[in-house]
Formats: C-alpha cells, sequence, structure tokens
C-alpha cells in the first residue's frame, strides 16, 4: 500500500473508507452514519461529551458496545434528570455491569450535567455553547493542509475548548477528548481524503443551521 492510501481501507462492499472503519462492523456503521456528522441535539451532545469521557483509557469499542446501557443507565443523557442523581444513584451506578463503572467518571457525567443546565441558561442551549467554537478551517486548527496523514490527538480550538469547560467546571474533559468530541459531533471533518464519508460529512454540514 503507497503512503497516499495507507490511512484508506476499501472494503469488500466497494466502499472505501477511514482505515479504522474497516475491522469491527461497529465501527463501519459508526463510521459511515454517525462519525463526523453534524449534530445540535443538546442530548446528543452530551451524550457524546460524555461517552468520550468514559472511553479514556479504553477502547472506543468498547463504549460503542455498551452505548445502549449506557442511555437507559443516564435517562438516555437528559443532563436535566441526571442532575437529580445522588449518592445512592452513583451506588446503583457502580453495581451495573452493562456500563463502565468508574467512579470519578460517572462523578463527572453528574457533575457535568449541573454545568450543561448552567451553559443553556447562559447560551439558550448546549449546542450554542459547542458550535460556537467551528473552527473556520482545519488548516488554521490542526496545522495540516490535508486528510491524507493521520489525523492529530489535539488541536488549538480541542485545547481551548477542554480549558474554557474546565474553568466553567466541567470534568473529564482534557484536549484529547474534547478533539475526539468535535470529531464525533461533527465540528471538523476528519475523514480522508478518498473517503465516501468525507463529502457526505461536508454536505451534511452545509445543510445543517446550527444553533447561535
Amino acid at each position: 500500500m503507497s503512503d497516499e492510501n495507507q490511512y484508506l481501507h476499501a472494503a469488500e462492499d466497494g466502499i472505501t473508507r477511514c482505515w479504522w472503519g474497516k475491522d469491527h462492523l461497529d465501527y463501519r456503521a459508526y463510521h459511515d452514519d454517525e462519525w463526523g456528522r453534524p449534530e445540535t441535539n443538546d442530548f446528543r451532545l452530551f451524550e457524546k461529551i460524555c461517552l468520550e469521557g468514559f472511553q479514556s483509557g479504553l477502547s472506543w469499542l468498547t463504549i460503542l458496545r455498551k452505548r445502549e446501557n449506557f442511555r437507559t443507565a443516564f435517562a438516555n443523557f437528559d443532563f436535566n434528570e441526571i442532575s437529580s442523581f445522588d449518592e445512592n444513584s452513583i451506588d446503583e451506578l457502580l453495581q451495573n455491569k452493562g456500563i463502565v463503572r468508574h467512579r470519578g467518571k460517572i462523578e463527572a457525567t453528574i457533575n457535568n450535567a449541573h454545568r450543561a443546565i448552567e451553559m443553556v441558561d447562559e447560551f439558550g442551549s448546549l449546542g450554542a455553547y459547542v458550535w460556537g467554537w467551528e473552527p473556520t478551517s482545519r488548516e488554521s486548527d490542526a496545522g495540516k493542509a490535508a486528510h491524507t496523514h493521520p489525523i492529530p490527538n489535539t488541536t488549538k480550538t480541542s485545547v481551548a475548548l477542554s480549558k474554557d469547560l474546565k474553568k466553567r467546571g466541567w470534568k473529564f474533559f482534557g484536549p484529547t477528548t474534547a478533539y475526539a468530541f468535535m470529531q464525533a459531533m461533527g465540528l471538523v471533518n476528519d475523514h480522508m481524503e478518498g473517503c465516501v464519508s468525507r463529502e457526505i460529512s461536508y454536505a451534511a454540514r452545509r445543510d445543517t443551521q446550527v444553533p447561535k
């Protein structure tokens, strides 16, 4: 495989994808249908923030396969409901084998639910805050001119976003987690040049009216 296409994979279905979408059907579905597509719903945005935090130190495949369990355990990521979780709720979650049983991450999710409510009060929606961080271009944000190379772990925007959220009291959301969130919810389009989803994601962004 040449350097030019080593980050692409032509699958048996005839579709060329980013290299990471080839190994598991779970990854393939996530790559094709969700990753990089613009998300504006507050609860889905909060879900992505929380799950990126839970993923820290684990494989994303683990999180994908537990996602429905997470949704059930955390009130479908309705941060208004999660904000009412108490110590008994934490104890129950720590006994839930269907999720990642990490006290710090569970407590961070509850804390962040309170912070999300504060953000809605200030900005009108969580989406309005998040989309305010959309970079003017990937080149200016990541300092790279094309998508024929490995994508970065952090960018200027992810560092600044993480720093701002930390000031606002959010937890488990460092620069690397912030950039993974930006990629997942479509704030940036990191599908490789030649990946079928790259132009699909760009078209979806053009057709999406983001909250202001």
